[in-house]
């Protein structure tokens, strides 16, 4: 298939699960900080048990950047227990914080300034923070436009032979980024719509192709 017809064919996905599921709102967080703290817990675990561990943050009044820089590492790890991996995810979340003071003085609006692409590359250096990570942050905090690669993304485009669902990140995002505007609404929900697919039709064991809103799309690209 010619990158053209796969850039055209993205774009029409979009277009159909968007009009099947319709907006999804995300990210489900109060302020740019939950989403940062979601988006360290919700690695290698589901949206449940990060709202669990989000939750005991809240109860427990830690929900902010001062607060998480004093807390006890072993407080902090008992609270994000739900999470799983809860002392490497606690060490992952002091890491951020000390990054953040480190870059920009602990100020969020401060490190909302900084271009997408150079920030992408400062999240990186945290230990921790991969490129899903990174750019969850970056798209979901701070309104910059750059599209999320998920585990869902390379199941979904790699059945419909959009991808080969081997390629390292930045190919299979580059594929993404070549075939739609750079508009932060659309990777929004483009992003999301994936996860809600793969979630409901595209799954990983007993996918539901018969129902699922792309169930004719591999015979019209």
């Amino acid at each position: 298939m010619g990158t053209s017809t796969r850039h055209i064919a993205i774009k029409e996905i979009y277009k159909t699960l968007f009009s099947v599921f319709g907006p999804q709102k995300w990210w489900p967080a109060k302020t740019r900080l939950e989403i940062i703290v979601g988006a360290i817990l919700v690695q290698n675990t589901n949206w449940n048990n990060t709202e669990k561990a989000i939750s005991n943050l809240r109860k427990h009044n830690l929900l902010s950047i001062e607060r998480l820089r004093s807390v006890s590492t072993r407080q902090l790890s008992l609270l994000v227990k739900p999470s799983g991996y809860f002392r490497v995810k606690t060490k992952r979340l002091k890491n951020f914080v000390y990054f953040l003071f480190k870059e920009f003085d602990g100020d969020l609006k401060k490190m909302a300034k900084e271009e997408a692409w150079a920030l992408r590359q400062k999240l990186l250096s945290v230990n921790g923070i991969g490129p899903e990570t990174a750019d969850s942050i970056i798209l979901y905090a701070f309104n910059k436009p750059i599209f999320v690669v998920d585990a869902y993304t390379r199941r979904i485009f790699s059945r419909h032979k959009l991808a080969k669902g081997t390629e390292d990140y930045r190919t299979l995002q580059n594929l993404f980024l070549e075939s739609l505007d750079s508009n932060v609404a659309i990777f929004n929900e483009y992003h999301a719509l994936i996860v809600h697919l793969a979630k409901t039709f595209c799954k990983s064991k007993k996918p539901l192709c018969k129902q699922c809103p792309l169930r004719d799309f591999s015979h019209t690209i």
